[in-house]
């Protein structure tokens, strides 16, 4: 009736608009071997960044490349936006959110110029990242498919 007694979900939707791909197919290392963590990746047809959990935020670096958030379980999700973006230091990005809020999966939390990254020939490609308290196999059907913002990904 008025959401007062919705229960956190602990499904895991997709944080932007794009291709699902694993995470070992990241262009970038630390990423592919699961130094952070296991997780998945898009390549963004879109610029809006929601939350991928219901959760609070933990982390948001000057940088704003990045977003860091928990569930009340004790997930802790890396949600990491673009290669190499924390050169740009902040340029390019803008963040709605702060730490400590509590969102809700989907809820939007950062945007990024597309334009701006492409003139800097920014690949973009998006990582969710399972740092702490996630220990299942992460093997997700949407794989090489186009994924909307919000899209459940994980039951």
């Amino acid at each position: 009736m008025f959401g007062f007694f919705r229960k956190e979900s602990n499904e895991i939707v997709s944080p932007i608009k794009g291709k699902c791909i694993p995470i070992e197919e990241v262009k970038d290392q630390v990423f592919a071997s699961k130094m952070m963590g296991d997780g998945f990746a898009i390549i963004p047809s879109g610029n809006r960044v929601v939350s991928p959990i219901d959760g609070e935020i933990v982390l948001i670096p000057a940088s704003k490349h990045a977003i860091g958030l928990k569930t009340k379980s004790g997930i802790e999700i890396l949600v990491h936006i673009g290669l190499e973006t924390v050169n740009l230091k902040g340029e390019g990005f803008k963040v709605f959110k702060s730490k400590g809020d509590k969102v809700k999966a989907g809820e939007a939390l950062i945007e990024f110029d597309s334009m701006f990254m492409k003139e800097k020939d920014i690949d973009m490609t998006t990582m969710v990242v399972f740092t702490d308290g996630y220990d299942k196999e992460i093997k997700l059907d949407c794989y090489g498919k186009e994924v909307n913002a919000g899209e459940v990904l994980i039951h």
